[in-house]
């Protein structure tokens, strides 16, 4: 699987249902990609630590302009970025695991199939 749609991303909001689908992926051998709801939006998780890889630097700094380019905020007229990278990319995104925040459940479907590819992908792990 290289691709996520944004139709297959799990959602859960308890416990026991992040635990199941944690589950499912390490039986799988594949990295977690879901959402979680929160109680302001939702956040989209990805993680790889059962897995014992992470991303590559590489591929980790295009997985963070690929999301700040989705946030759109604007940086300064000398061109410096007057953003925290957690605020540039609305979360933590690391090379193990990520969390994503969004305002709603469309929303964390489109990123979760935005970012899925960096994610899945086995050539951009080390």
């Amino acid at each position: 699987m290289d691709h996520l749609a944004r139709s297959n991303v799990p959602v859960y909001a308890t416990t026991a249902e992040q635990q199941r689908i944690w589950d499912r992926c390490s039986d799988r051998g594949q990295p977690v990609i879901a959402i979680r709801t929160a109680a302001r939006g939702h956040i989209v998780r990805y993680d790889l630590q059962h897995l014992d890889v992470e991303l590559s630097q590489r591929t980790l700094q295009q997985l963070r302009d690929r999301v700040r380019s989705r946030r759109g905020y604007q940086t300064s007229p000398d061109a410096s970025d007057p953003v925290s990278e957690t605020e540039g990319v609305g979360g933590e995104a690391g090379a193990v695991s990520g969390e994503l925040h969004t305002p709603t459940e469309r929303a964390a479907r489109d990123l979760a199939s935005h970012i899925s590819p960096f994610v899945l992908d086995r050539d951009n792990w080390r």
